[in-house]
């Protein structure tokens, strides 16, 4: 909760004094927050010079991208759409129907995503992003038999082998490139479809971390995060690439087991364990939300959720072990791939602290403040669902950036981490959400508009 609402609920007068100081708090950590980002700016650019013996392979550092200051066809389109979350956004959120807002939030995230993505063109934005010769399409034309796939999926995950899978089919389980064969299967060929696919799904996270907290008992903040959620920075990676579709199909399994503790429902709390456990055989690190995955049973104070939360994840695991695909075979063959290529080259005490600067753009300076005004609350140890919700987001992505096994392209990876800070949001005075909006909308248009995000 705000520090303002905090205050009245102690039954103490509200003293405009400490209002300002919190608000000053918050400039103050979007001023460090934007010195990391330029600190990781100006040391990459010096890394990147000529002879300087130092490989960090993001060529718009911190970002793994090109300089390309352009417009597209979705620039108008986005501001546009930017203009009216801020304009409009907080009060439609306090006074709509709940389910007419939660539709009109998913409809505002997918058109801004889209508008995005065509900054950069339809085939360099959209259609051609999960084309190239590194993505999962590039695949799919020669996987004919799935059983036979799945048996020999981790035998092609090592480099420098006739049939090595390519980049992102060999770092990530097979779930993620089954996803796209089903595709090819059902017709939905090609790369359109596939993007199509994943902003549709990925924008989820619009719905589900709302209804979380809404879930746990936090109406007032879940409508008050549904603009944030709208207007997300990391929607320029949510268009187009394969983590913004991770992130929406785990963020949904969340939110299922969020209403599967609140109302003691066996069905929902198989369907979020489904959910979750096929997010193991997206990507290797989501292993990691279970923290936030705990964080939200803690929260909803039903631990008996579990039980059916298991039995649906255990089915998906043993699913795809009876397949041929041992999950843990798998991990450790990614591990050794991952240090196969650039990553070996990659300094980690740059990308230690430089992971957190992009980050940092993903999320947008309201989620920084809102992260500010989370640890206020824990060292009060006003345990709220939003402020442990957040928390653990927190812990999740500090073990993924002390592994080690996310040097660089974060701002990407991260999505489904990240979506978990939104809740933060919801603890800025309701006076100044426009503004933080504003600055949600200007982080994500100055990026996509300066950089030509790879993927």
């Amino acid at each position: 909760m705000s520090e303002l609402a905090s205050t009245r609920l102690a039954g103490k007068p509200v003293r405009e004094p400490a209002r300002r100081t919190g608000v000053r708090a918050d400039l103050v950590t979007v001023v460090l927050v934007v010195i990391l980002i330029a600190a990781a700016t100006a040391l990459g650019i010096y890394f990147n010079r000529p002879g300087s013996g130092v490989v960090i392979w993001a060529f718009a550092p911190p970002l793994y991208g090109d300089w390309l200051p352009h417009v597209g066809p979705g620039s108008a389109f986005a501001v546009l759409i930017a203009f009216a979350v801020v304009g409009w956004g907080p009060a439609l959120a306090a006074r709509l129907p709940w389910r007419r807002l939660l539709g009109l939030g998913y409809l505002t995230a997918v058109g801004w995503t889209f508008a995005l993505a065509m900054v950069d063109g339809w085939s360099r934005g959209f259609a051609g992003r999960l084309a190239n010769g590194h993505e999962y399409l590039h695949e799919v034309p020669g996987i004919t038999d799935i059983p036979a796939m799945l048996r020999g999926f981790s035998a092609r995950i090592l480099d420098f082998q006739p049939d090595s899978w390519t980049t992102h089919v060999s770092g990530h389980p097979p779930g993620a490139t089954l996803v796209f064969v089903w595709l090819d299967r059902i017709g939905l060929s090609g790369g359109a479809w596939a993007a199509v696919v994943c902003v549709v799904t990925g924008c989820l996270v619009a719905v589900a971390v709302p209804v979380t907290l809404a879930a746990l008992g936090r109406a007032e903040a879940a409508r008050a995060v549904v603009p944030f959620a709208a207007l997300f920075p990391g929607a320029v990676w949510i268009g187009v690439s394969a983590d913004g579709l991770f992130a929406g199909v785990t963020a949904t399994g969340i939110a299922l087991l969020a209403l599967a503790a609140r109302r003691r429902s066996f069905v929902l709390g198989t369907a979020a364990g489904v959910l979750l456990g096929f997010g193991l055989y997206l990507s290797f690190g989501l292993v990691l939300l279970g923290l936030v995955a705990l964080a939200v049973v803690l929260a909803g104070r039903n631990p008996r959720v579990l039980a059916p939360a298991a039995l649906g994840a255990g089915a998906v695991v043993a699913a795809f072990t009876l397949a041929g695909f041992w999950w843990l075979d798998g991990y450790h063959l990614v591990v050794e791939r991952y240090y196969q290529g650039i990553a070996s080259a990659r300094p980690y005490a740059y990308w230690v602290w430089a992971n957190l600067a992009c980050l940092a753009l993903a999320t947008g300076p309201a989620v920084a403040a809102g992260l500010r005004r989370t640890g206020a609350e824990v060292v009060r140890r006003r345990w709220d669902p939003v402020v442990v919700v957040a928390a653990a987001a927190v812990i999740t992505l500090a073990c993924a950036d002390i592994s080690g096994l996310s040097k660089a392209e974060t701002e990407r990876i991260w999505l489904p981490f990240a979506v978990w800070l939104l809740p933060a949001t919801s603890l800025l005075p309701p006076g100044s959400r426009r503004w933080w909006l504003a600055g949600q909308a200007v982080t994500a248009l100055a990026v996509n508009h300066l950089v030509l995000t790879i993927w």
